[in-house]
């Protein structure tokens, strides 16, 4: 390997434009492979307008969120991945990492998985012993798609009625979703941890004028504000021994907090890079020692 790593990263979007110096100060040279959206030649012969091919690069930052792309361009690129396949699915599914941490002794919400097709009965049996509202959520999507907040019996069956027509597509990988606890004014942070220890956070909320239309979740790619943070201990450590429990490198781990509680509600093995100023000052050097680990292992 030379002096220089060069990475592979699948994502074009705010995380490659703000680690790209960074990075690159630090002797990383960074690369986008398109893993989506485009043709790919999988037999045939080598597409030389196509940056896939392992003298290319030496490491992967993340393994791509479409897995069925994603195995193509992991076979063609054929390098080690920070947050590899195993990771990316781990963290994806929201009751598997709930069901972990738990049984590793970490708070979080309560949660009931439900998996499609059931009986309306089975429904009215899971929700049994929660206090309305409740939030209703699919085990693997992200950015807050098909979230809601059921406030009684009927309206949660009614959010139901819509899961079930989109899981009685055949086509619909994952026929499963969350019944958990609302934690009302329950504060939002993303606390991030790279290579096992706390990296940052941001606290996440609401324009005051989404607020007063009713709106309650906290999803920045559905218009809430991230704002860097001094996390306390207690979040700092809760993130890491979410990381060390889940074994994923580099985690975005979301903590809701009330007056009484501090619970980790979801993971993301693929989390969006914020401002170097809302992070700890060593953040890259960390993602940098990281990136030349795995390139090395």
């Amino acid at each position: 390997m030379s002096d220089t790593v060069r990475l592979a990263m699948t994502t074009r979007a705010e995380t490659f434009e703000r680690v790209r110096e960074p990075l690159a100060d630090r002797g990383i040279e960074v690369g986008h492979v398109r893993a989506k959206e485009r043709s790919i030649r999988v037999a045939g012969g080598h597409d030389t307008a196509d940056r896939t091919a392992p003298a290319d690069f030496d490491v992967g930052f993340v393994y791509p969120s479409r897995l069925m792309e994603g195995a193509v361009v992991d076979t063609r690129l054929s390098v080690p991945w920070v947050n590899g396949r195993d990771a990316v699915l781990a963290s994806r599914n929201k009751a598997g990492v709930l069901a972990r941490l738990e049984a590793a002794g970490l708070p979080v919400p309560r949660t009931t998985l439900v998996s499609n097709p059931v009986d309306e009965s089975v429904v009215v049996d899971a929700v049994a012993g929660f206090e309305f509202p409740v939030v209703v959520k699919p085990n693997s999507a992200t950015r807050g798609v098909g979230v809601a907040k059921a406030t009684d019996l009927d309206s949660l069956l009614g959010v139901v009625d819509y899961l079930n027509l989109v899981h009685d597509y055949r086509a619909t990988g994952d026929k499963s979703y969350l019944i958990q606890e609302f934690l009302p004014d329950a504060r939002d942070y993303r606390a991030m941890v790279v290579d096992g220890e706390y990296a940052g956070a941001v606290r996440r909320t609401l324009p005051a004028e989404a607020l007063a239309a009713g709106r309650w979740k906290h999803n920045v790619h559905r218009g809430a504000e991230a704002n860097g943070v001094d996390l306390h201990a207690r979040g700092r450590a809760l993130a890491e021994r979410a990381a060390a429990a889940l074994d994923i490198d580099y985690l975005g781990v979301d903590l809701l907090e009330t007056d009484d509680r501090l619970v980790v509600n979801e993971t993301n093995a693929r989390p969006t890079v914020d401002a170097a100023t809302k992070y700890e000052p060593g953040f890259y050097d960390r993602l940098a020692g990281l990136i030349e680990r795995v390139a090395e292992a």
